[in-house]
């Protein structure tokens, strides 16, 4: 199943992810083909990243929850908040 994590950044941690950015890519290549999108959330101007969204196929929120976890950005405290849900595709249709 699909799951959407909507992660906001803490106010003034541009450095938090910016110091941990390659492990954090590094983390979502070693789960490429659970990947159905991933990128940075911009702020208004689209200068600079304020968050995270992922659409990850998890195989239950258990799995999801541990994905969410095991995230660098996550483990060095990056996120103020991190939703996860359920996610149906919709359009475009597959």
């Amino acid at each position: 199943m699909l799951y959407m994590f909507h992660c906001t950044d803490k106010a003034g941690a541009a450095e938090i992810r910016a110091s941990n950015r390659a492990t954090h890519l590094a983390y979502l290549e070693a789960s490429a083909e659970r990947l159905f999108v991933a990128g940075p959330l911009l702020s208004e101007d689209g200068q600079g990243m304020v968050g995270s969204l992922l659409i990850v196929d998890c195989a239950d929120a258990a799995d999801a929850q541990a994905f969410a976890d095991n995230d660098p950005y996550a483990k060095a405290g990056l996120f103020e908040s991190v939703t996860i849900r359920p996610w149906r595709r919709v359009y475009p249709k597959a």
